[in-house]
């Protein structure tokens, strides 16, 4: 089993869409995925209709009182389970804080025989929520809006990643919200493959095709399967494919 986290410390750049379409994907190409989402917004729950509650809450999911497969879900698409999010989630930081064994990795320990590829959709921060996400994952999808502030953001995440002792996940950076009308983003989309290693030539549109999902509520390769945004979607899932072998 491959632990895949969509992560960065700002919000609003892309990560619950990356989460949702691309695990749709590795569903449709024929891996059996679940997507835990870990934001107490819940917006990968809503996307996928499921209701967002978690019976006991993050304190006795993260306690190992309530057994992690209770939680789990299934969506509308085949091989794609779901493990919903709620607003006990902003609470997990604590409750991590309080379990003195258990982590997120070791939670998802006991699913390595379910699946074949995890994806995790966190919140926007830097927390222990985080650090065990950063920690128990083997690949982090990192979206990067093509400005200056959000490129410091990505020097920063790999810098901490690097400090950590023993497993260190591999940094699979990528654009997201481009709009190639903006200078800065044509320079930025340019230079950085050039200057850091781990981006992706992948470019995720600024569409509004994308936007649509909080509508429609499915990923964009359902309703779009020709589109723009599909493919840079179905490139990213290539590359990911390729990392987690």
């Amino acid at each position: 089993m491959k632990i895949v986290a969509s992560y960065n410390v700002k919000g609003g750049v892309g990560k619950t869409s990356t989460a949702v379409n691309l695990a749709y994907l590795s569903a449709a190409d024929g891996r059996r995925t679940l997507l835990w989402d870990l934001d107490p917004q819940g917006a990968a729950t809503f996307l996928f209709r499921i209701k967002p509650r978690v019976k006991g809450g993050s304190a006795k999911l993260v306690s190992g009182t309530r057994p992690i497969e209770a939680g789990l879900k299934g969506t509308d698409y085949p091989r794609l389970d779901l493990l919903p999010a709620d607003f006990t989630y902003r609470n997990m930081d604590i409750d991590l804080a309080h379990s003195k064994k258990l982590t997120l990795g070791t939670l998802l320990d006991g699913l390595a025989d379910e699946y074949d590829v995890v994806f995790l959709d966190t919140p926007p921060s830097l927390s222990l929520v985080s650090e065990n996400v950063l920690r128990a994952a083997d690949v982090v999808l990192v979206p990067i809006i093509p400005t200056v502030l959000a490129v410091r953001t990505y020097d920063q995440l790999t810098d901490f990643v690097a400090s950590f002792n023993g497993h260190h996940p591999t940094l699979h950076a990528f654009f997201s919200m481009t709009d190639r009308r903006k200078s800065l983003h044509r320079s930025v989309l340019t230079d950085l493959p050039q200057q850091r290693t781990g981006i992706s030539p992948t470019a995720i549109p600024a569409a509004s095709l994308i936007e649509q999902m909080t509508v429609r509520r499915e990923p964009v390769p359902v309703y779009a399967p020709h589109s723009t945004a599909t493919k840079a979607y179905r490139s990213l899932w290539t590359e990911l494919s390729d990392l987690l072998g």
